[in-house]
């Protein structure tokens, strides 16, 4: 059910306290309990369709058939979404860019990014996420991406797909539905991709790139050419590395300036601590790939100060959980201090066990001091921006 009588509606939300006048307002899930706080804020209209995730496809899949913009997408075990930053980054100065925010990349998420072209929208840099077989592949269909990029293959959700093999042929869906002559960046190292990549694409490969950390930024070396980017990250070194060919692919130069990236939240945000300390606020999710660069980057980020790793437990590892959580523990092992949180993150042998959020905050009052370096990192559904906001001082949501 459609309701309004504007002539045009120039956005679309899907959360009614972001509605402006033109927008139109789908309610998803109990957003039908909200149509007339949307209507009150100015909607120029209000859709309360019986299938959401359908309505919002159909939409995106419209505004998608009339823009001539280049759509890239981005997927992967891990580093999707910085990627995508990284990338958005490199492209603003040369066109004009839609990229995803924050982890837009679902069937809700990727909608709303393409709801976002313009006319003169030349380039959307897009984000998809997995759950499970099938997805990337309805999410392309909406897209339809000219270019397609898959960061790396590493055991993320393997509760659900069972093995590696299943991953990269589930990312690789995305690689299926390029365009004859489409672009398809992949990583060099991920063997298990390379039966599902389709003939007839123009394949580009990137490596693990040579990086240098100095004077807080990365020096990053690839393709024969050095582009310094302002964060200080090791491992955001192979994002950079796959958003760079990109940019090869495009044609497009490499930058001789320093390169500014916003990140999306959640992820290597640093905040000052009482006493010189440093917190590295990385809540947004964890797998073993991703938790063993956090605690790398700490040690390498500390500089003296004494540690301390706040790990939530890793979720959807299947059967093999428990041995990722004790290779973790023994990564863990060049901290002082870890607080681990969650069931599984007992195999962590930590310092200080909890079992949620709430109770990993009274353990990390207790043994984090003036001066430390603190990491908080684990997966979406252990909740450690709580932790983390409540170190930093910030204001309960």
């Amino acid at each position: 059910m459609l309701e309004g009588d504007a002539p045009a509606v120039t956005g679309v939300e899907v959360d009614s306290r972001l509605v402006g006048p033109g927008d139109l307002f789908v309610a998803v899930g109990r957003g039908v309990d909200f149509v007339d706080e949307a209507r009150a804020a100015g909607a120029s209209a209000t859709l309360v369709p019986d299938d959401a995730f359908a309505a919002l496809a159909a939409i995106g899949r419209s505004v998608r058939e009339r823009s001539g913009a280049r759509v890239i997408a981005i997927t992967g075990s891990v580093g999707k979404t910085s990627t995508k930053d990284i990338l958005a980054a490199l492209l603003e100065p040369h066109l004009r860019l839609v990229a995803a925010e924050a982890g837009f990349n679902n069937e809700v998420g990727l909608p709303l990014t393409l709801c976002r072209i313009e006319p003169d929208t030349e380039v959307v840099v897009a984000e998809m996420g997995m759950r499970g077989p099938g997805q990337i592949r309805a999410l392309a269909e909406i897209a339809r991406p000219d270019v397609g990029v898959i960061t790396a293959i590493a055991p993320v959700h393997l509760e659900l797909l069972g093995s590696i093999e299943a991953i990269a042929r589930a990312k690789a869906e995305l690689l299926d539905a390029l365009p004859a002559g489409g672009i398809a960046v992949v990583p060099a190292d991920a063997p298990e991709l390379e039966p599902f990549i389709p003939a007839g694409l123009d394949v580009r490969r990137f490596a693990a790139p040579e990086v240098e950390i100095r004077d807080g930024r990365a020096h990053v070396r690839a393709g024969g050419r050095e582009v310094v980017f302002a964060f200080s990250a090791r491992h955001q070194a192979a994002n950079a590395a796959a958003a760079l060919a990109v940019l090869d692919a495009l044609g497009l130069p490499y930058p001789s300036e320093p390169v500014e990236v916003r990140f999306s939240r959640w992820r290597s945000e640093e905040r000052q601590l009482p006493g010189g300390g440093l917190l590295i606020n990385d809540a947004w999710n964890a797998n073993p790939v991703a938790m063993a660069a956090a605690l790398r980057h700490l040690v390498e980020r500390a500089d003296g100060r004494r540690t301390v790793a706040i790990l939530g437990e890793m979720a959807e590892l299947g059967a093999d959980a428990p041995r990722f959580h004790e290779e973790i523990g023994r990564a863990a092992q060049t901290v002082e201090i870890v607080i681990g949180v969650g069931p599984l993150a007992r195999l962590y042998e930590p310092d200080c066990w909890a079992a949620d959020a709430a109770e990993a905050l009274v353990c990390a009052r207790e043994v984090v001091r003036p001066g430390d370096a603190v990491l908080v990192k684990g997966s979406r559904s252990v909740g450690l921006e709580l932790v983390a906001d409540a170190l930093a001082g910030v204001p309960a949501r």
